[in-house]
């Protein structure tokens, strides 16, 4: 959430800025100043009116201590106007305090300077690519086709006991998914990232700690009984850890990182394109997350990054990084890095880890703070990224890592799920 202080006092450039990701916003940040002004005198005149009450209160005391009573009276009835003007003063600031916040929520979070011009996802910015894309022999086929014939994964029994885009792992299947999964955690571990199994359902407020509510409420499973959510991913529960925390500084940056599960109700039309792996309901996502200094969250935004190209590096996968434009971002972020392996059987681009800098954004909604070297409270930034999801990097892996033997499995993963070859 942005501060009120921000969009005060550096109003033309939020305008600027947020104009990069959603146009519409500048009209709604217009409004939120409205709004805030129009509370503030509203607040003004309600402590103007019991100020005068309350200097009536002591005249009506000093009238009654001279034996003055009829001059008592008289100003005890002004007070009773000044009591019900009070309350009506009271009740305009507060519908004025509600429409504010429900105004601001509804805004995302402003682009970095460095964020593209853009609305679509073909106007991100390629900023970089590692790797040979591999030529495949003229029979290969997709993963799809490669989890059947080496019985890896049965869709048909996950939409038996679930529905669609719940899969089944199996075997060898379900020992490199426990495999990547380890393999993550212990890169991410060496980095200095303390490993965190936290709860897969969320309460509203974590929701909205992180931004997911009100923006997402329809990307997510609902337990309505309870009123909780299935995670979307790691990132939200793990962030929340610091709500309504006030952190050393000398603790920044706190560096965690975690394994779940991760549940998306992902609307949209089904076809090839989303076929296999490359989209589910459920999948595994190993996540980083860190708690930094405003001064340095850039710079360690950059670490991060680098962290994830030395698993696709390790992986031996070829891929790209892409600097995302305005409008493809997150409603939290403000500046993301997405990856993407090139998938040689389907012959595209497959989205595998965000890597994002909220900035304050999420630690506004969170109320998480540092005292600085001054000794007042100060908002830090907030960052995480996917050290990997593993649904389409094992799609990517199995398709260009099949040959006539077999499917190759990549150096750095043989040693935790104990074969070479599929």
């Amino acid at each position: 959430m942005l501060t009120l202080q921000y969009l005060r006092e550096q109003t033309a450039e939020a305008k600027t800025r947020i104009n990069k990701k959603n146009p519409k916003h500048v009209e709604t940040i217009d409004l939120v100043l409205k709004l805030d002004e129009e509370g503030r005198k509203a607040k003004a005149l309600m402590e103007a009116n019991q100020a005068e009450a309350n200097a009536i209160a002591k005249k009506i005391g000093e009238l009654m201590k001279s034996g003055d009573k009829a001059g008592a009276e008289t100003l005890k009835a002004q007070t009773a106007q000044l009591k019900e003007a009070g309350k009506t003063l009271e009740e305009s600031y507060k519908q004025l305090e509600v429409q504010l916040n429900e105004a601001l929520v509804t805004i995302p979070n402003l682009p970095h300077t460095s964020v593209p011009l853009g609305q679509t996802p073909e106007e991100n910015e390629n900023i970089y690519e590692h790797g040979t894309i591999p030529t495949l022999p003229a029979d290969a086929v997709p993963h799809w086709d490669l989890i059947k014939k080496y019985d890896l994964i049965d869709f048909e029994l996950g939409a038996k006991i679930t529905g669609a885009g719940f899969p089944v792992y199996k075997g060898k299947g379900a020992r490199l998914q426990r495999a990547m999964i380890s393999f993550f955690l212990d890169e991410a571990i060496k980095a200095g990232y303390q490993e965190i199994m936290p709860p897969l359902l969320i309460n509203a407020d974590s929701g909205f700690g992180t931004g997911q509510l009100p923006d997402k409420e329809g990307q997510m499973y609902h337990a309505t009984v309870d009123d909780l959510y299935l995670i979307p991913t790691a990132e939200v529960p793990i962030t929340n850890l610091y709500r309504d925390v006030i952190v050393k500084e000398e603790d920044l940056p706190i560096k965690n990182v975690g394994y779940t599960p991760c549940f998306r109700r992902e609307a949209g039309a089904w076809g090839a394109h989303v076929r296999g792996l490359n989209r589910l309901h459920q999948f595994d996502k190993v996540e980083i997350v860190q708690i930094a200094h405003p001064d340095k969250s850039y710079e360690i935004l950059e670490e991060m990054v680098k962290h994830v190209q030395g698993l696709l590096e390790k992986l031996e996968l070829p891929y790209r990084i892409l600097r995302l434009c305005g409008g493809d971002m997150s409603f939290s972020s403000a500046l993301t890095y997405d990856f993407e392996t090139y998938s040689a059987a389907q012959g595209r681009w497959l989205e595998v880890s965000s890597t994002s800098n909220f900035e304050n954004f999420q630690s506004n909604r969170m109320k998480c703070r540092f005292k600085n070297k001054e000794g007042k409270n100060q908002l830090v930034h907030t960052l995480n990224g996917s050290a990997l999801a593993l649904p389409r990097i094992l799609a990517t892996m199995l398709e260009n890592n099949q040959t006539a033997d077999g499917i190759r499995i990549p150096k750095a993963l043989v040693p935790y799920c104990g074969f070479e070859v599929i």
